[in-house]
């Protein structure tokens, strides 16, 4: 009895004959270009979902950073304490902290304000007097002309500017909506995120159960690798920061120095921006010479942050190429502004951990989520 060749296969033989004839090159090449196309498209549906959800989005990332800061705190506490009470104290501290902090900005602005007040008053006299000289040779009296062309503007322009502020006081409002989320999250993540991971990990079913855990324990491993060397390079940071402003007697030093500390979470213009600072109050208060000194704080601590700071405390995440970290920040500062070039290199990184971990072998795989680009 003759047997019927299968429909299937017959009509398979057709693309199958096709697709062979095509260069091997070629057809690399439209499986990337696939590949690429599928990609862009779900970053671009996430991107939309992201830029509709901002306020949640952030504070589960702020959330995320709180948890990678302080559990090692909360993990200690916990061998003699119940967990819940480690929690409690370690957010209570924390929030302590940086009342503090606040409490001794206000102090250091206040008690200098008078004497500020009067350097800079005189320090634009000393600025004016140096750009009529040469190479600028500004005629005199510029900067009083441009002075007053601001008071103007601002008199005759002062209803559309209080009401710009008061639209724009409604980021109090989701500022403070955030900053409850992330302290709301953070206490369920410090307290009980083993049980929460373990739950999503088990939703993922029996297929694939180790390839969640390894990517999990990974993407973790890294965000929270990275988020306290940050934290450790901003106090490096600022500490040198402050010990030069001291030095070169320049006034709101205590504040400049926390300024530097939080710029630094921005990488590579978050401290220029906040040294940039630093030298208009030198340059107001103190002259062109401090302010010339203080710019060259961002170069000297530029280069002790790339060379020194980041290979030493980064060793343990996943470190990429600093084109990459710039053209991450580049791509988030244009998406998200301020946010997203915060966000960006951690997204960036973890991303690159997961892949290189989960293209490992299984059996070249030592320990769960010890994976280093």
């Amino acid at each position: 009895m003759v047997r019927r060749r299968p429909v299937a296969t017959r009509r398979s033989a057709v693309p199958a004959t096709v697709l062979g004839t095509a260069p091997a090159g070629l057809r690399r090449a439209a499986v990337f270009a696939f590949c690429l196309i599928a990609i862009s498209a779900a970053g671009y549906v996430g991107y939309l979902v992201v830029s509709e959800l901002t306020l949640p989005v952030v504070a589960l990332f702020l959330a995320l950073v709180i948890t990678s800061v302080l559990r090692p705190v909360v993990d200690l506490m916990a061998r003699r304490l119940p967990r819940a009470l480690a929690v409690l104290i370690a957010l209570v501290g924390t929030a302590l902290v940086l009342i503090g902090l606040g409490v001794v900005v206000g102090e250091v602005v206040s008690a200098e304000s008078g004497r500020l007040s009067h350097e800079i008053h005189g320090g634009f006299g000393r600025i004016e007097k140096w750009l009529e000289g040469a190479p600028f040779h500004i005629r005199h009296g510029a900067l009083a002309d441009l002075q007053n062309k601001v008071t103007s503007f601002v008199s005759s322009h002062r209803q559309q500017l209080v009401s710009a502020a008061v639209s724009g006081a409604s980021w109090i409002v989701e500022a403070a909506a955030t900053a409850a989320l992330a302290l709301f999250c953070s206490v369920f993540f410090l307290h009980s995120g083993e049980r929460m991971w373990a739950w999503a990990r088990r939703q993922s079913g029996s297929t694939g159960g180790a390839g969640w855990e390894r990517a999990g324990r990974t993407a973790w491993q890294t965000f929270a690798g990275y988020t306290r060397g940050l934290f450790v390079v901003a106090a490096t940071n600022a500490v040198l920061v402050g010990v030069g402003l001291v030095i070169l007697g320049v006034p709101l030093a205590v504040p400049l120095t926390l300024l530097e500390f939080f710029a630094a979470f921005i990488p590579l213009i978050g401290s220029p921006v906040a040294l940039a600072v630093a030298s208009v109050v030198a340059l107001a208060t103190r002259g062109p010479v401090i302010a010339l000194v203080v710019l060259a704080l961002i170069v000297v601590i530029g280069q002790i942050e790339g060379h020194l700071l980041h290979p030493l405390v980064m060793s343990w995440a996943v470190r990429i190429h600093p084109v990459a970290i710039a053209l991450s920040v580049a791509a988030g500062t244009v998406l998200g502004g301020v946010i997203g070039a915060a966000v960006a290199v951690p997204v960036v990184s973890v991303a690159w951990a997961v892949i290189c971990e989960l293209r490992r072998r299984p059996d070249e795989v030592t320990e769960p989520g010890g994976g280093s680009g």
